[in-house]
């Protein structure tokens, strides 16, 4: 550890409850124990007592735990007590702490101690903070599963792979008098694109676990009356925005997030898209264009009765490149066909709700997703990057025309990916990870 102190924090919310929790972890653990409960505790029991001040008055009363180290969360001797819930005393028993000789623990420094002391990775380091921050139960499940070491099992097989190969070659820049052409005589390429099928299987679960803890920014877009706030609302289950007969009711952006298939999506309802002198409108419109450059995918929405027509066209050519899906809405009225149709569009009705859930699958169709299973787990755009980074070294490696090059290029992929559980990480990225984690974490 950079630093020999004892830490200590309150680990629940602010508010009230019915029990609020004190941590305590560092060398100091045992000597501030005599000084703070009123009887001497076991390792690892549950033990009834008081917590009392530096006169001896009882301060609150409740259950203490002690876990030495390094057999705890952090691998340092850890204390937690479990009081009442009210912030009042929580912060009296947390003052005597101070009293006693621990600091105050920065935001994410249990976690970090627990990382340092290799009791985590740092991808299971920052699965901590998304279990905590998971807005559906898929994410919480994919969290889960990263932090039990899922998600850091499969890049160190990737890295293990990699390793024998590096051995393989560094072997062979030992002995530069063989004549064998090693590459051809161990069979290396026909491993490498194992490693590689087996990258791109990770960084595909990786993609859609990013998706799962940020979540999939949809807008609506269109001219104005044709439903856009209707279907906001059937979406969401109620009634979110103003819906009237009278083109441009929406004026600004209505935000609403919602759960399809285990995925959060954060939807995005805006002015329709037309000519127009009223200067509210086009300040509507203005915002319209702003949501849409931040969106992962567009549901250009027109009315069934009338298709797409020329200003539709003119609408769809002047939008980003982004993933469009065209829904024809007020199908109940037109006698359409509900669904997916052959030309691509979906057909739905926001009044009655048909259709929609064909909708819901399309927007998962053209993400590339799918409902979260047992092998999925979390991960953040960083995690991404990094399994990028390793495929095109490991391309690279495919066609380096010797063996200096391709050692130099699985060396590349190993570094990328050791970045990921925390082997090669610059002290800049630890603190950016662990300063957003709550306090008593």
């Amino acid at each position: 550890m950079p630093s020999g102190d004892t830490i200590a924090a309150i680990a629940t919310p602010p508010g009230k409850g019915g029990v609020g929790v004190v941590r305590i972890s560092g060398p100091g653990v045992r000597q501030m124990m005599p000084g703070l409960l009123a009887r001497p505790i076991d390792p690892r029991q549950a033990t009834l007592c008081r917590f009392h001040d530096e006169k001896g008055r009882v301060i609150d009363f409740g259950l203490a735990l002690f876990f030495e180290g390094p057999r705890s969360f952090t691998g340092e001797d850890v204390l937690e007590l479990q009081g009442h819930g009210g912030q009042v005393v929580l912060g009296m028993v947390l003052s005597r702490c101070l009293e006693l000789g621990a600091s105050i623990a920065e935001p994410g420094e249990f976690t970090r101690r627990a990382f340092l002391n290799d009791k985590i990775d740092l991808a299971q380091a920052e699965s901590v903070a998304d279990l905590i921050d998971a807005a559906t139960q898929g994410a919480a499940r994919s969290a889960i599963r990263s932090l039990s070491g899922e998600f850091s099992r499969r890049v160190h097989e990737l890295v293990d792979g990699l390793i024998e190969l590096r051995m393989l070659v560094e072997a062979t820049l030992d002995f530069p008098e063989e004549e064998i052409d090693f590459l051809e005589a161990t069979d290396a390429y026909k491993k490498l694109e194992g490693i590689l099928d087996r990258l791109e299987s990770v960084l595909e679960s990786a993609r859609q676990g990013s998706l799962l803890r940020s979540g999939i920014h949809v807008v609506f877009a269109g001219q104005p009356n044709v439903g856009k706030s209707s279907l906001l609302n059937r979406l969401s289950g109620e009634e979110v925005a103003i819906v009237t007969d009278i083109p441009g009711t929406t004026r600004d952006a209505i935000r609403q997030f919602l759960e399809v298939e285990g995925f959060p999506i954060h939807v995005v309802d805006t002015a329709g898209l037309r000519q127009s002198e009223d200067p509210v409108e086009r300040i509507g419109m203005a915002r319209t264009r702003e949501a849409i450059e931040k969106s992962d995918l567009i549901l250009y929405i027109a009315d069934s009765a009338k298709g797409i027509d020329e200003e539709d066209r003119k609408i769809l050519e002047s939008l980003p490149d982004l993933p469009v899906q065209i829904v024809l809405n007020k199908a109940d009225l037109s006698n359409s066909a509900f669904g997916l149709l052959e030309t691509g569009e979906v057909s739905i009705s926001a009044k009655t709700g048909e259709g929609v859930d064909a909708l819901k699958k399309r927007l998962l169709d053209l993400l590339s997703l799918h409902e979260p299973g047992e092998n999925q787990f979390i991960a953040r755009q960083r995690h991404v990057s990094a399994l990028r980074e390793a495929k095109e070294a490991i391309e690279c490696a495919g066609t380096s025309a010797g063996v200096e090059i391709f050692a130099e290029d699985l060396r590349r992929a190993q570094v990328s990916l050791s970045r990921i559980t925390g082997e090669f990480s610059p002290d800049d990225l630890l603190g950016e990870i662990f300063s957003r984690f709550c306090i008593g974490k």
